[in-house]
């Protein structure tokens, strides 16, 4: 899901959606989309799908959702949207191991490249989502940073923000894998700073974490303590931040 909603020109249910959302409201934000048109229907289930990966709950109502938004959507762009989205959300079981739906996701990306023209809106969330699954299920991170570069370029090209966020982000974390720590760095520092200025706070402390790799001393645990209290802010959310945020046990041992 883009950053629909995230922009000040934006009707007041978009912005309601978006203050929610980014939040981790994403229920709740969920219950003000219940028109029955494909759009409303497509950004329900986007946002329920969401909130299935930032905290491994919601599975059930994440599907339920998805058909809705897959009957109601009578054009290429609706299906391939929703396809879309049901790539994402079999990626997100697989990746937070509540079960193998690794080709189904493949399959559903698949789809949704077939019905989303190049050069259309949607296509850049597309790239970035085979990204995903290149890096974190397939293991191919020559092929995810040409999928994130694609969106990179498809996100400035459309003006969407916190995709670009996302793209600086894994784009980063591809460098500092190589160890290009200045390129991942200045990645990192992109996505934080553009996700400050929208106010996406549920997507703000894993920013911090990032950056606070890249960093030294004691400028590093000061943007560790800052995500802490945003993940406490937001009720342990993200779940897949746990492990990057509790502190070491008293007298533990260290490398």
């Amino acid at each position: 899901m883009s950053g629909t909603g995230s922009t000040a020109g934006d009707d007041p249910l978009g912005t309601a959606v978006w203050r929610l959302r980014s939040r981790a409201c994403w229920a709740d934000a969920a219950e003000l989309l219940r028109a029955a048109t494909a759009p409303a229907a497509l950004q329900r289930a986007a946002l329920l799908v969401e909130r299935c990966l930032y905290t491994e709950q919601g599975w059930a109502e994440a599907e339920d959702a998805l058909r809705t938004a897959e009957a109601l959507a009578d054009s290429d762009d609706e299906r391939g949207a929703a396809a879309c989205e049901r790539g994402q959300l079999a990626y997100a079981a697989t990746l937070h191991g509540v079960r193998d739906r690794a080709d189904e996701a493949r399959a559903a990306l698949g789809r949704a490249a077939a019905l989303i023209a190049p050069g259309a809106p949607g296509r850049a969330l597309l790239d970035f989502r085979r990204g995903l699954l290149a890096e974190n299920l397939t293991g191919s991170p020559q092929a995810a940073r040409a999928a994130y570069r694609r969106a990179h370029a498809g996100a400035t090209a459309h003006a969407d923000p916190l995709l670009l966020s996302c793209t600086w982000r894994h784009l980063a974390g591809l460098a500092l894998r190589d160890g290009e720590l200045a390129e991942a760095r200045h990645g990192f520092a992109e996505s934080l700073r553009i996700r400050e200025e929208l106010g996406y706070l549920v997507g703000t402390a894993p920013a911090l974490v990032s950056l606070a790799e890249t960093e030294t001393e004691p400028e590093a645990s000061r943007l560790r303590e800052e995500a802490r209290r945003l993940f406490r802010l937001l009720g342990g959310v993200p779940t897949w931040l746990t492990r990057h945020l509790t502190p070491p046990a008293p007298g533990a041992a260290t490398a």
